[in-house]
């Protein structure tokens, strides 16, 4: 796939995942944020937690790689995010996190037609 498309249907995938945060009662506190580690896709809060979110988009019938998008998230891109998070938290001096919050690492599957529609989407909280 070429590399425009793959991030052409990346954004599309984390436009919908911020929609369906907005939707669930979070707010939406910064989207694709980059360190030196890569690029942490979304940042939201709730009262009860300040939400770190990894949002994997797949097109279904695919045929190559993991069989869901929230399966494509492994142990490698789990502690990546967790070093993103320490430097958005770091180039906070105080950070944008409701007093006694806690911290959440959460996963967004997001599953997309051939043609671009949403097939599905997933949330796990506290998904690492």
């Amino acid at each position: 796939m070429p590399r425009d498309l793959r991030r052409q249907r990346g954004a599309l995938g984390e436009h919908l995942a911020e929609q369906h945060l907005v939707a669930a009662g979070y707010s939406v506190l910064e989207r694709n944020f980059r360190t030196r580690y890569g690029e942490l896709d979304l940042v939201a809060r709730r009262p009860e937690a300040l939400v770190f979110c990894e949002v994997k988009t797949l097109v279904a019938g695919g045929g190559v790689g993991p069989p869901s998008a929230l399966e494509a998230i492994g142990p490698a891109k789990r502690r990546q995010v967790r070093l993103m998070a320490a430097q958005w938290l770091a180039a906070r001096p105080k950070p944008e996190r409701p007093l006694g919050a806690a911290l959440r690492f959460d996963a967004i599957g997001v599953t997309l037609t051939r043609s671009g529609e949403l097939s599905s989407l997933e949330h796990l909280e506290n998904a690492f």
